[in-house]
This record gives C-alpha cells, structure tokens and sequence, in this order.
C-alpha cells in the first residue's frame, strides 16, 4: 500500500520526514506512490540480508485447538486416565465449576516421517509433510477468554485496538501487487459467523487504515461492488475528478492518515477491479490441482476452495494472507467443550486434505522457499475433561504452532510441556516470542519495526519478545 510513515523524528530525520515535515504532507506523497514504479517504494523496512520469507499464510485453527489431540502426544494422559489432577487451579479454564477428571486422548497417535513426529491420526494428510514442518511445542498466552486470546495473537495485546501482525508487515514491507491489497483474510464461511471480536482481529489499529485486512468471500462475489457497472473511461473520469476534489481539501485539511487512506481506498479498489477477478478464479485451475485440494468435496470444499485462493493470491504478491478454519460460537469452531472426539475429528476433516493439498502445491511450485505458512490457535485445552460431556476446556498454559517454508528449519520441534500437556515447561514462547520469531523470517528486527503514536512510538512486540532462533534454517 502506497504509504509513507507518519514522521517522528527519532534518531536521524529520513529524506522523507524531511520532506513532510517541509510541506509536502503525509498525504502528497501518499498520492504520489499510487503511481510509483517500484511496488515496494513505501517500504518502511529493509529486509535483512539472507531472510527468505517474502509472505505469510497464517492458517487460523479458530477457537483453540486441543494440543494433546493433535500435535503434543502424551501417552501419560492414557495411563491417568480419569483420575483427579492433584492441585489443579480450577480457574485456569473458563468453566471453573465443570472441572473434570484427566482425560486421555481419543484419537491414536503415530510417528511419521525422518523426524519420527508424533501425529494425530485426524490428520493423516498434514501428516505426511511433518519432515517440512517446524514445531512450537511450548507457547502459551494469558488469557482463558476467546475474544481477548484472539486479539492478542493477532495483535499482541489482549485488549482491542492494536494493530494486528498483517497491519504491522505490510507496514514494514510494503505491497508487491499494487492492484491487489497487500493483507487478505478469508474467515469460516459455512454460516458460522467471524471469530470472537470480529473484524478487530485483523483491523489496522492506530496504523493507517490502508493496512488493515481485506475480507474475501471463498464463493460468489468475493468482494462487494467488484463488478463494473460503467465504462473504464467513465469510471476513470470519475475517480480523476473526485482525485481532484479529495487534493483540494487535502491542501485545507493539512496531514490527516485518515482522508488519505481513503484517496487510496478509491484508487485501490479501482485497480482491483482489473486484477482480483482473475487473481481469485480458481475454476481457471486444472482438475487436478482442484482434486488436490477437495474442492469438490462435501466435507472439505469451502476451506479447499480458500486454500487455493490462497495459494493464487500468494503468487500474484499478496504479502499477508489469513484463514480461519471456524466460526463464533462454541461448537461452530475449534472449541470442543462437549465433544472433543466429534468437534476435531469435523474439522480436522475439513482441513486436512486442503492444507496438505497447500503444502505440496507450493513446495512443487517453488513458492514454499520464501512463503512462510503458520498454524495455530488463541490457545489449547485442557488434559481433562469438562464435566457434563467428553470435552476439554480452554488452556492458556500450552498450545502448539508449526510452520513450514519461509526459512524455517524443518523437521525440528522447539519446547516441551509437561507429561499431561498442561503447561508449557521448557524454553517457553509467549506471543511476543511467536511474533518476533515470524517477523524475523521476513528479515525484521522486531525491535525496529516502530511506529509513534499518542506521544511514543509502538511495535508489535510491545516492550518484550524473543526470536525462536532453533526453528530458523
């Protein structure tokens, strides 16, 4: 997005605070980069010499994916099963008084690849790529609530308005498509709703709105108004003369991000018109690819379908892309109070043919080298059971995140927690470690990646945050 930084003249004033600062105006030059040649003029950051991540799939297992059922095998929980967890602190889930006995896992568990990784059989797809895969046994969050949980995942704090990870990278490292926007999220469509804090989760915060995140619809018309209704000349005339108009009160209103960002709104969605419609057509794939993916399948289509949008607008230079496998409410996501044998076995059957399918589509293209793909949750859950069902309750202590590509060291697993999975225990990763750690792969330094707002400057790491330096090649 053509974007310059708000200047705050901390250290060595750039040639481009200088020129805002002279008169030229944040805006100015933000009309200016609409017509730039180089897609990544209004970059803030440098990559760092040997960084491999030019993108990010960060596929979103909403609601809280149990860590003891898919990727964190403990055979201990087997052996305890249903006896009572001596000192447990009942108000570490969010149903404090369903407080059950330890349950063991109902799915079988088997080793696969070189690595010898230890897989759920929900997964017998993904399961096959472990060996290209890094695993984050160890990372934990501070909160047991799905809204604030999911704003500090995507945000770095659990309290709303911060700008999420997409507004922060394609804040740092500009666009490479100027026709097409630089962060995409495609959220659970099967009638289920958008996660817990809605639009929030990938809003653009105290950063311009031009980076906030762009909601794409899996089926039908993938963004409102995306269609013509006029002629390329008369929507051009129009746009020029309301360009016009917008400059003039521009030069009245003097440097404001918001009036700004909405000159750009009009230019993008203009240039979307031309691109998005073929970038988002995946019927323009071969059958086979499609089979790959289970697009036509019943049980996996809609999340096959945004997997292969995916992977398409990854190609075409969208920078940020985000899905989220789940919606609202409890049973509609990841959320297994009840049932955690039914909830993960959906949706695991939902997802697993389409994520391996996304795997191995960009490892045979070549994409996977500089495109990082992350999964995860807010959180994990419980080793025991909730009672009044076969559920587990929400887990703040522990949960799993693997990746693939974009410089990561595969087939290697960072952290441990304890015999029951109940807490994270050895070399422990918070959310700013986590952040950190996937901005480093796109060559960021955490700690420069700035910006100066309400009289100081903010990054998405806050004051804290670790690279996980034994998952980086």
């Amino acid at each position: 997005m053509a974007f310059e930084r708000i200047p705050h003249f901390v250290g060595t004033p750039t040639r481009r605070d200088f020129l805002q600062a002279a008169g030229a105006g944040f805006g100015s030059l933000a009309l200016a980069g609409i017509f730039a040649d180089e897609a990544t003029a209004n970059q803030v950051i440098t990559p760092q010499k040997g960084a491999k991540a030019k993108r990010v799939i960060w596929l979103f297992m909403n609601g809280g994916q149990s860590q003891v059922d898919t990727w964190d095998y403990k055979p201990q929980l087997a052996k305890l099963d249903g006896q009572e967890l001596k000192g447990f602190d009942n108000t570490t889930g969010f149903f404090a008084d369903s407080v059950g006995p330890i349950m063991k896992s109902p799915f079988q568990f088997a080793q696969h690849g070189k690595s010898g990784t230890w897989a759920s059989e929900i997964f017998p797809e993904i399961s096959k790529h472990v060996d290209d895969m890094a695993f984050i046994h160890s990372c934990y969050t501070e909160t047991n609530n799905h809204s604030p949980a999911l704003f500090q995942i995507n945000t770095g704090s659990s309290r709303m308005g911060y700008p999420s990870v997409g507004a922060w990278v394609t804040y740092g490292l500009g666009t490479m498509n100027k026709s097409l926007p630089s962060f995409v999220v495609m959220v659970d469509t099967l009638g289920r709703g958008l996660p817990k804090g809605y639009a929030q989760n990938w809003g653009s915060g105290f950063l311009p709105g031009v980076f906030q995140g762009t909601g794409l619809r899996h089926q039908g018309q993938p963004i409102d108004d995306l269609a013509r209704t006029q002629s390329d000349t008369a929507q051009r005339a129009q746009l020029d003369l309301l360009g016009k108009w917008n400059k003039a009160h521009l030069k009245t209103a003097g440097q404001d991000p918001r009036l700004a960002a909405r000159i750009e709104s009009f230019e993008l969605a203009y240039r979307m018109q031309m691109a998005a419609p073929e970038a988002l057509e995946i019927a323009a794939e071969p059958q086979s690819v499609r089979d790959m993916y289970g697009v036509d399948r019943k049980e996996c289509g809609h999340f096959a379908r945004q997997c292969l949008m995916a992977r398409r607008l990854a190609e075409k230079g969208v920078r940020f892309i985000q899905l989220y496998s789940g919606g609202e409410e409890n049973e509609k996501s990841w959320d297994g109070h009840t049932d955690i044998a039914g909830n993960h076995r959906g949706f695991a059957s939902e997802t697993d043919r389409p994520i391996a399918a996304l795997l191995t589509d960009l490892k045979q293209r070549g994409m996977l080298e500089d495109t990082l793909v992350v999964c995860c949750g807010e959180f994990g859950r419980l080793p025991l059971v909730q009672r009044g069902g076969t559920g587990r309750d929400h887990n703040p202590h522990a949960f799993t995140c693997w990746m693939a590509g974009g410089g990561v060291k595969a087939g290697v697993h960072h952290g441990e927690t304890d015999e029951l999975g109940h807490k994270a225990v050895k070399d422990r990763v918070s959310i700013n470690d986590l952040h950190a750690t996937i901005l480093a792969l796109l060559g960021i330094d955490h700690t420069e990646l700035t910006y100066h707002f309400n009289g100081r400057n903010f990054r998405l790491t806050d004051v804290a945050g670790n690279v996980v330096k034994s998952v980086i090649a």
